[in-house]
């Protein structure tokens, strides 16, 4: 699968642009705040229907227009595929396939498969455990479509029994036979979560360590462990036990809703004992391990890309990297970078070409 060209109006601080792309690595170079970045976040939107760094679809509209479009045509199995994402203010977000709208955004998801690697990253190392739960349900979600729709089901049945724990907190009545019904259905949605993830990390963390692995040389021992409160005890016990601690607290503090994706280094938090330099090799190794999962699951190569990636990485491993996405592992590459000598001295070194475009201000040529 590969990306052959894409057309952009209002999107971000491009007011229209028509770009096509080489079916292997495609750069683009310019200043800081030129809008190379805007660049690959159009791509993003084609593939899983939203901004990869806002979530507010508006937001992407060009200041004072009053709506953007992003299209493209896919090369998926040999045969064209038109993509196209609209939005106009305060309306609903139109995406087509070949002109068709979908009913529901999520029957897009895993289609296209992407994975992007970006500065942005560094929240999963230093944020909370929901955004490495969400890294975990992104990457099961493009893979099985039956897991998007059970944590949305989970998620109402958590809202539920919160709710209940409140308002048992204002009358100090509890409706024994309700928590019984809210329970099961909490036991029956996150049991089948639990084991999807169990199951994905199981496959994923040797993809991980093995990428980790090359990229540093073996220089350092790092893990990935998947802590679930699930893993030690059956989830009805677990509610049964926490009820009084629930009623104290008024929320559900037992689930997988709780889970964690523990980062070490040495046997010690990535966060406080990881220098910058192996923070950005544990997220790249992550992220290339989420290519290496989709491309088994899917049979075929996600798109890559790579923003801003060579500050903070030395040379040695920047090598690495570039050799190993370059070649038969991996598909169409995207990269940004604020270097146009620094692009081609990289890919002269490993004889790769790569298609150049000069990003100014919101406009595009080929360099």
């Amino acid at each position: 699968m590969w990306l052959k060209n894409i057309t952009l109006l209002n999107f971000k601080n491009y007011a229209a642009a028509e770009l096509s792309f080489s079916k292997t690595v495609n750069a683009f170079v310019g200043n800081n705040g030129a809008g190379k970045t805007n660049l690959l976040d159009a791509v993003h939107y084609l593939c899983l229907c939203k901004s990869y760094f806002n979530p507010i679809d508006s937001q992407q509209i060009k200041t004072d227009e009053e709506l953007f479009l992003v299209q493209g045509d896919f090369d998926r199995k040999d045969k064209n595929e038109k993509i196209t994402c609209g939005l106009k203010r305060n309306q609903k977000k139109q995406f087509k396939r070949n002109k068709k709208e979908y009913d529901k955004l999520a029957n897009h998801i895993g289609l296209f498969p992407l994975v992007m690697i970006s500065p942005y990253d560094i929240n999963l190392v230093m944020d909370g455990s929901e955004e490495r739960r969400r890294f975990i349900d992104n990457v099961i979600s493009q893979t099985d479509a039956d897991y998007l729709d059970e944590l949305i089901v989970y998620n109402k049945h958590l809202l539920n029994r919160n709710a209940l724990l409140k308002q048992v907190a204002a009358t100090r009545k509890l409706d024994i036979a309700l928590l019984e019904i809210l329970n099961e259905q909490l036991v029956q949605s996150g049991t089948k979560i639990f084991e999807k993830r169990k199951q994905f990390l199981a496959d994923f963390i040797p993809l991980f360590n093995q990428h980790y692995s090359y990229l540093s040389g073996d220089a350092e021992q790092v893990s990935l462990i998947y802590q679930s409160q699930l893993n030690e005890q059956d989830f009805e016990q677990l509610l049964a036990q926490s009820i009084e601690k629930d009623r104290l607290l008024e929320r559900t503090t037992t689930g997988i809703h709780k889970d964690e994706l523990l980062f070490a280094i040495r046997d010690m938090p990535l966060k406080k004992f990881g220098s910058q330099g192996q923070q950005k090799s544990f997220l790249i190794a992550l992220k290339l391990a989420q290519y290496s999962y989709l491309q088994k699951s899917k049979g075929f190569k996600p798109l890559l890309l790579l923003d801003d990636i060579f500050d903070k990485l030395d040379d040695l491993r920047v090598h690495k990297l570039m050799e190993m996405v370059s070649h038969h592992d991996f598909g169409q590459l995207f990269i940004t970078d604020t270097s146009k000598e620094r692009v081609n001295s990289i890919f002269n070194a490993i004889h790769v070409n790569v298609t150049l475009f000069e990003v100014a201000n919101g406009t595009i040529s080929h360099a």
